[in-house]
């Protein structure tokens, strides 16, 4: 399974990294991650046309979108567009961040789940 982890980088600003989880196999087949302490879950929506201006992620969270579509950019200029079924970990918990746009014409639902200490 494939994830992008949204971290800041020695300069201070964000970056993107795609992941690939380590999912071992068990006898029937079934793949499963390690587990991992988490901090409770909860699901947010952000209307259609949400522009949310340079902020770091308010903590260290994974973030599923359920529908809709939203686009993130780093200092950079890089852009990337998450949409149903992607899963972000955003760990850009200092620095300028990124900014978050909700695209398109459906409001963008996601599950949060905060993670770690």
């Amino acid at each position: 399974m494939k994830i992008v982890h949204l971290y800041t980088g020695d300069d201070g600003e964000s970056h993107f990294e795609d992941l690939e989880l380590d999912m071992p196999s068990d006898a029937l087949g079934v793949m499963t991650s390690e587990m991992q302490s988490a901090k409770g879950a909860m699901f947010n929506t952000w209307p259609v046309g949400h522009d949310l201006d340079w902020h770091p992620a308010p903590r260290r969270q994974y973030v599923a979108i359920l529908s809709g579509r939203v686009e993130f950019e780093i200092g950079d200029g890089t852009k990337r567009q998450f949409g149903p079924g992607d899963v972000l970990l955003a760990d850009d918990t200092t620095g300028r961040g990124h900014q978050t746009r909700v695209i398109g014409d459906q409001p963008r639902n996601a599950f949060v789940v905060p993670v770690g200490e």
